[in-house]
This record gives structure tokens, sequence and C-alpha cells, in this order.
């Protein structure tokens, strides 16, 4: 059965200009709306997650409570469940499937929140990663309706090395034979487990792999590890999808719109909401000296660097230390407006 519902947003004209026909969000909210509609967290997915995976930050007595805050958590396009190259019609399916941008991605879930629920002003947006991206966005884009942004583990802007990371990745998949320039009839699963393998340097630090840190997961070895783990991390999505959402990754730039016409430092300033945005100190695809250049340029905005061995995963909620430490900046942050 479903957890999670869907939200139609008929067919849309994308930043590209493609079409992406009888489109719709894959969304799952926790906690009760109240009656002022003051208590909105939005808290989006990241690449090659779904849902579920953010709610190790969700809980009774943890920063984003249920019990005090309605928290929306819209799936990103491409990932399996909101429109996807796997499950959208013909002829935009598999790898006809259309670049949906962060500032779509963003563009259609404001739809989502003020078409379903009404909601006017949002407490707080929060995302890991390209979530972080996207929260970033939510800012740039509707600074009126954001109070505050919490990104961590993401920049505003893909830089050209997590570019050349993320075209790394899609080609280690599109190397399998059955790729078949992505109208495969069979998953190129030696693909997904190439790309596996290209991320894992990636997704954590030297010193995770130094330390041996992979055995708190269970993993006794580093042959282990890499064949039990990341040969087969990848091998439940769909290739296409995962794809796309590299794409959005590959073209995040929250300065990519009419309004800033890629004026970086410009989308920056007009980011009013207050920020709080916190970096891996050992974040091989977003490192820390990124987040501090935004910081300067945004008026309201507080950097907190999280000092983890655990490399861009520091913030999946697999590290109790790298958690805690994340939940107890966001209590600290909710409680200043």
């Amino acid at each position: 059965m479903k957890d999670y519902e869907i939200y139609s947003l008929g067919d849309v004209l994308l930043q590209s200009g493609q079409k992406l026909p009888q489109a719709f969000l894959a969304y799952k909210t926790y906690g009760t709306l109240n009656t002022a509609k003051s208590n909105v967290i939005v808290y989006p997915t990241w690449f090659a997650g779904q849902h579920t995976d953010n709610e190790w930050l969700i809980g009774s007595g943890k920063a984003l409570d249920p019990d005090k805050y309605f928290i929306i958590v819209p799936n990103m396009f491409g990932n399996g469940l909101s429109s996807s190259p796997s499950n959208t019609q013909a002829p935009m399916d598999k790898g006809n499937f259309p670049l949906v941008t962060i500032y779509d991605n963003v563009r259609l879930q404001h739809r989502l929140i003020t078409e379903k629920f009404g909601i006017k002003k949002i407490a707080l947006v929060v995302g890991w990663s390209l979530g972080a991206l996207q929260t970033f966005q939510w800012g740039r884009s509707y600074p009126e309706m954001v109070e505050r942004i919490a990104p961590f583990g993401g920049t505003a802007k893909t830089r050209p090395h997590a570019q050349v990371v993320f075209e790394s990745l899609i080609a280690a998949l599109q190397a399998d034979a059955n790729w078949k320039r992505g109208f495969y009839t069979n998953q190129p699963t030696a693909g997904l487990a190439a790309m596996g393998r290209a991320y894992a340097p990636w997704g954590f630090s030297q010193a995770y792999y130094l330390e041996q840190l992979y055995q708190e997961e269970g993993y006794m070895t580093l042959k282990a590890y890499l064949e039990d783990y990341w040969d087969k991390v990848f091998l439940s999505f769909d290739a296409n999808d995962l794809i796309a959402m590299l794409r959005t990754g590959i073209n995040g730039d929250i300065s990519a719109n009419p309004q800033d016409n890629r004026n970086f430092e410009k989308a920056l300033n007009c980011i009013t909401a207050q920020a709080l945005v916190m970096s891996g100190s050992t974040d091989l695809f977003f490192p820390p000296e990124d987040n501090t250049y935004e910081v300067k340029h945004m008026p309201n905005a507080v950097y907190r660097p999280i000092e983890s061995k655990w490399g861009h995963c520091f913030g999946i909620g697999q590290n109790e230390q790298d958690s805690l430490e994340i939940d107890n900046q966001l209590k600290q942050f909710l409680q200043l407006v």
C-alpha cells in the first residue's frame, strides 16, 4: 500500500520549453495543519531519495516535530514517485523524459502547497544535498512566503567539480550494453552497479575509509563494503530516473531564471529569509568553502559547519553524532523568530 498521496498538476510547461504531460507530485505529510496555517515545514527529497529517507529527521521531540508542525515532504521529480521517466506516458517517457530543473521542482511544489492546502506562509524549508538546492530555491523564488531556510550538505549552485562527478556517474551507468540510449527492456544492472562504485569515493570522506568507519555499519572489510553495499545501492531504482535526477543536479543554479539571468550573487542577495546554512567539514560534493561564499551574499544568513568524517553523507541520518548535531542546530534556529 502507498504511504503517500498524489497531487495532479496537469500538463506542465517546463523551464526548458518542453511540456511534461499529466505531471504529478507525490508527497507525504506529517502532523496537523493548525487553524492559522502557520506551522508549515517543507522538506524536499534528494538524489535517489524518497520521502521515507527523510524520516530520520522527523519525530516527537525532534526539531521537525509532527506534534508541533505540519511537515510536507514533496518527492523530487525523477525519483520514481513523482513524475519520472519510469512513470510518464509516451512519448515523454524513458530516454525522452525532459529536463526538470530545480526551479521547476520548487515552482510545482509551490502549486501543491498553495492550491492543495491554501498555505500562504512557510515557517521553514529544510533539505539535504539536492534537497538543499531546492531549499535555497524556495528562499529565492518565494521570499515573501518563506520565513526560514535551513539547507545542509548542499549549495545554491552546482559548481563545475560536482557537475563533473555527476556526469561521471551517468557515464558509468550508460557504459552498460543494455543501456540502449534509455530505451532498455531490462534494467542495465551492470551500469547501476558501476554507478554505485563511482559514487562511493565521493559520498564519504578519505578519513571515513582510512579509519574503516564502514565497519560501524556491519561491513568488516572494504571489499565487502563495496560489493555488498555500493554495488547494490542503486539497483532498486530505474536507470532513467537516476539520470533524470542527476541532470537536475548538473543544471542546479538558483539564478537560472528570468529574474536573475544567472547573476548568482544577486539571487543570493534576494534570499531575505532567516537562513541557517550547514555543511559537512569533509563533504567532497559540496565543500564548505562554497557555502561560506554563499552566506556572505545572503543578508540574513549564518553559517554552521558540522565537523564530521562522514563526508557528504553526514546528512542522511546514519551517524548518530551528526544527526544529533543537525537536529540541535535546527532546534535553536526555529526559536529565532
